[in-house]
């Protein structure tokens, strides 16, 4: 029997931070790509400010403005700390006093809520800033636990999709950090194996296609490649991978009718449950789905991928990093996700017990800025800006990095290249201009509700019983769907 990482039930941000089999396995002990070249540089510049990487001290200490968060994709000592550390550099040449520390909170994404839930409600850690997964922006606005922000910290260089995520009630709470987008990952390599053609995938295809090119990759009579078993896999796990998988599915069914209004009422009709599960049905039939999906998160699909068992992937921006560490170009593409992909991301909001307001906004002002936001997308991150994207003036301005300075990344002491994700002539990632920034532009999002948590809760096991050995009809389990987000929504 093959042995799998078992992580299911945890949230992608915590998986992000994992080591996944054979895919990071080369990257073990290493800064992700160009951080190492950064945070030198910012450790010259800073004299070893307070915020080193890492930094555990107890929350609330005078002076520091303190940023509860999630486990950065992008390593320990990622991009987020250092940016963290170069608004303290520049604090210590402006001579403040005040200075900003980063606290990564444990656990899974549903563990990190309850943290800063039962914190700022408490009070018994005292954050300035949290940085909120977009769902959580409206139970965290209803229930006062962050401030109202000027309209002003959110512009229109914003990506208009993302900018949405931000508000409720008609007033702006947080501010876009870092985005997500699903993406359609796929193995040049298998395709090429099986014949087909045309393997720039970049245009996008439809799910009629994809199972076209899956049926060319099993064709009768020829040669599989190997360790091949099915063709694509995805993130169907009892956790919120299977809920944004399914609201992809309802939302492409629908033609974008979502499941609740604006101000989260549930509005769904037992018809339309009907169509979008009849759709996921047809994405996840066995003849072309991998049979493990159903109990995979992020981090198992993704070994699953890289490994070669499926010749597609559903998954995130990060993925087209991590997965460029061990498969060439010629291996590996990316596209758009076929119909609608959700938008995932993190948001900046002001803790609503913060007593250094000024200061903490001050701070979430340069974390989210034009050149802060292109240090995100370089390191690996959805960038939530257009500028970043599209703007070739605008550089990581904390420190340039090896790729925009010469074609060539930087290697590690081992002389082994420190990062193989593909870039464009001004350093960006190779995808970010033509295929991510549609994607973020056309993205659509999960219900927003304050009671978000208990809607995916019964919205991900009721699909569970899809995937079950006696799974009911369309219908049957549309009604009994109905039946139950009634329970926990108003409307």
């Amino acid at each position: 029997m093959r042995r799998r990482l078992r992580t299911s039930g945890r949230g992608h941000g915590w998986v992000q931070g994992r080591v996944h089999g054979r895919v990071q396995g080369r990257l073990s002990g290493r800064v992700y790509g160009y951080g190492l070249a950064l945070a030198l540089l910012l450790t010259a510049c800073s004299g070893g400010g307070q915020a080193g990487p890492g930094a555990t001290a107890t929350p609330g200490a005078s002076g520091d403005i303190v940023v509860a968060s999630g486990r950065d994709v992008t390593g320990k000592g990622g991009i987020r700390q250092q940016l963290i550390d170069a608004w303290n550099a520049q604090q210590d040449r402006e001579h403040s006093d005040v200075h900003a520390r980063l606290v990564e909170l444990p656990g899974s994404a549903d563990q990190q809520r309850s943290q800063l839930l039962g914190a700022l409600q408490s009070g018994s850690a005292q954050y300035d800033v949290v940085n909120l997964d977009v769902t959580w922006v409206p139970e965290f606005a209803a229930a006062h636990l962050i401030r109202p922000l000027p309209d002003a910290l959110v512009g229109a260089d914003v990506i208009k999709s993302v900018a949405s995520t931000a508000r409720w009630g008609g007033k702006l709470y947080a501010v876009p950090f870092n985005s997500d987008v699903g993406l359609l990952y796929y193995r040049r390599d298998h395709l090429k194996q099986a014949h087909v053609q045309e393997t720039d995938l970049s245009k996008g295809i439809t799910w009629r296609q994809l199972r076209d090119l899956i049926d060319a990759v099993e064709a009768p009579g020829r040669s599989r490649p190997k360790g091949y078993e099915k063709g694509w896999t995805t993130q169907l796990g009892p956790y919120e991978g299977r809920t944004v998988n399914g609201i992809e599915a309802f939302l492409s069914a629908t033609d974008g009718a979502g499941l609740t209004d604006e101000n989260g009422r549930y509005t769904a009709t037992v018809q339309q449950l009907t169509d979008g599960i009849a759709e996921l049905r047809a994405r996840t039939q066995g003849a072309y789905t991998l049979g493990d999906a159903v109990r995979s998160d992020e981090g198992e699909s993704l070994t699953d991928f890289a490994d070669g068992r499926t010749a597609f992937l559903r998954h995130w921006p990060y993925a087209y990093r991590t997965l460029h560490q061990s498969l060439t170009d010629a291996q590996l593409g990316v596209a758009p996700l076929p119909g609608r992909a959700v938008l995932g991301g993190q948001n900046l909001a002001l803790a609503g017990s913060s007593q250094q307001a000024d200061k903490a906004r001050e701070l979430i002002r340069f974390l989210t800025s034009r050149e802060s936001e292109r240090c995100l997308l370089d390191a690996g991150f959805a960038a939530t800006r257009e500028s970043a994207y599209t703007a070739d003036d605008v550089t990581c301005g904390v420190a340039r990095t090896p790729g925009a300075a010469s074609p060539s990344p930087s290697a590690s002491p081992s002389g082994e290249s420190a990062d193989r994700m593909p870039r464009d002539d001004h350093g960006r990632p190779a995808y970010a201009r033509t295929i991510l920034l549609p994607a973020l532009r056309r993205a659509v999002q999960r219900p927003r509700t304050p009671l978000y948590g208990a809607f995916t809760q019964t919205f991900a096991t009721e699909l569970g019983t899809l995937f079950s050995d006696d799974p009911p009809g369309d219908a049957e389990l549309a009604a009994e769907l109905d039946k139950e987000l009634r329970k926990v929504l108003p409307g």
